[in-house]
């Protein structure tokens, strides 16, 4: 059995009950919050994109779960794994569960990889019994000559002959 109320909240029953709906769709639609500012990613960016993400900033310490995509614009870094630690106040990154890193045409794959900011450096390690694998790109001076072979004398330019 339903309450007795009075006419007026009886017939305007579903409008009052949708009242505090209305105006904070209105107050979101049509003031923007003044004091909110847009971010974009620029060429310091550390770019996460993931399912679940946590930052704590009482230990500088942001956590990314799920489907990691991560690049990183400055060290022309992309990677992906299953989770990503950055640790802020140590200026380190660590990747774990099938890790993935491609920086200008090199690459590395591991179950858990290191990336010292400041220094540069991976330190990767493997799935108990497999092994880390590293591919890089070679550039070689002499691309036509075998390895261990002398490359030939050079040719010497041809005399003029007499008469011409």
């Amino acid at each position: 059995m339903m309450p007795h109320l009075p006419s007026f909240l009886t017939r305007h029953r579903l409008a009052i009950a949708l009242l505090p709906f209305t105006l904070l769709s209105a107050i979101a639609l049509n003031s923007p919050l003044p004091s909110a500012r847009g971010q974009t990613a620029d060429q310091n960016s550390l770019i996460i994109n993931s399912d679940v993400q946590e930052a704590n900033s009482q230990t500088g310490i942001f956590t990314a779960r799920g489907n990691v995509q991560m690049n990183y614009p400055a060290r022309q870094i992309q990677a992906t794994a299953a989770q990503a630690q950055y640790f802020s106040q140590e200026r380190r990154i660590i990747l774990s569960g099938d890790v993935y890193i491609l920086q200008q045409g090199n690459s590395i794959r591991g179950e858990n990889v290191t990336y010292l900011i400041d220094e540069g450096r991976f330190i990767a390690t493997p799935k108990a019994n497999q092994q880390v694998q590293s591919i890089y790109i070679v550039s070689d001076p002499n691309p036509n000559q075998l390895p261990g072979t002398p490359s030939a004398p050079p040719v010497p330019p041809l005399a003029p002959s007499p008469g011409s």
